[in-house]
């Protein structure tokens, strides 16, 4: 079995990398290594998926539509995970121009190439935050969307355009909606690897909307096991959407508790909701456990003291 996975070296690209490659699968990632956040951390992860003899490396960015073609030209890959996106709902509002580029055109060479190369299935990242601030919980796959920023829209329109694929060309999808993942390796933009780095460095965090947010945290151990198991799956339909979360979600102002007792005291400086936050994400995963049979979810606290333990040895 041959596998492609775009983003490689981002957060969750990584961590199904390298799950499969200790499945002895072989693995050709792409990635250009933006600097949204650390490039330094990307290519630490780099530089792990690279001990594997099973693995190959590209950099370039997926807007090149040539570079996509030679290598599943000369790879012939059975499956695609495309987890290579432009990431950040906040930094959508000022920076729109990368989104369309990079999920938009970025995916369609994708979708277009693996259609004409017959893949088997094609699993594509997709967001929780295409269900926008909703007030009907825990959120379903087939609710209606309300994105509200131009990152949520660009993942809706790439479920849209999966779902022309699939109707017209045969191509067989599972759009992912990832809800708040955590854990190892994390990227320190997002809510726990911020905070975490902010009291290891000494400095000051700022909690937006006074910490009175929702997340549905899901920890990364969790996803790579269910991305493995829809993998396997034998009977799925041939464009499906799932919810990819823990359906526990837990208030910032809770989490900030749990944290200082396993660090210490944190410094803080409230501030008020920005532009594009939601204010609760609360998926079900229904859906995603009776495909997969995966049920024994791991505990925040658990997740949350081996993100630390990572943080504090690579910090």
């Amino acid at each position: 079995m041959k596998i492609l996975v775009t983003g490689s070296c981002g957060f969750i690209g990584f961590h199904i990398s390298k799950f499969l490659l200790e499945k002895k699968i072989s693995i050709v990632g792409i990635d250009k290594l933006d600097n949204y956040y650390s490039v330094n951390l990307k290519k630490s992860r780099l530089k792990v998926l690279k001990k594997y003899k099973n693995f190959k490396f590209y950099k370039f960015d997926l807007t090149n539509k040539k570079k996509i073609k030679k290598i599943f030209k000369n790879k012939k890959f059975d499956y695609v995970f495309h987890m290579a996106a432009q990431a950040g709902v906040r930094y959508s509002i000022n920076n729109p121009r990368k989104y369309i580029d990079s999920n938009i055109m970025g995916f369609y060479n994708i979708l277009e190439i693996s259609r004409d190369a017959k893949i088997k299935r094609l699993f594509y990242a997709s967001s929780s935050s295409v269900y926008g601030d909703s007030k009907k919980f825990p959120l379903k796959e087939n609710y209606l969307l309300n994105p509200n920023n131009t990152y949520s829209l660009t993942k809706k329109f790439n479920e849209d355009l999966a779902r022309t694929f699939n109707k017209y060309y045969k191509l067989n999808l599972t759009g992912l909606r990832f809800f708040t993942i955590y854990g190892e390796w994390g990227r320190p933009d997002m809510f726990v690897s911020k905070i975490i780095l902010s009291n290891l460095k000494k400095k000051r965090f700022l909690l937006n909307n006074f910490g009175n947010h929702y997340r549905d945290f899901t920890y990364i151990g969790d996803v790579v096991e269910i991305l493995f198991r829809l993998l396997k799956a034998k009977k799925q339909p041939s464009n499906q959407i799932l919810n990819i979360c823990s359906n526990k979600p837990l208030k910032l102002l809770k989490i900030i508790k749990i944290l200082e007792n396993k660090i210490g005291k944190i410094s803080i400086t409230k501030k008020k909701l920005q532009k594009a936050d939601v204010i609760k994400t609360h998926g079900s995963n229904n859906k995603i456990k009776k495909i997969t049979f995966y049920k024994n979810f791991t505990n925040f606290d658990e997740g949350l003291s081996n993100t630390i333990d990572w943080s504090k040895n690579y910090y």
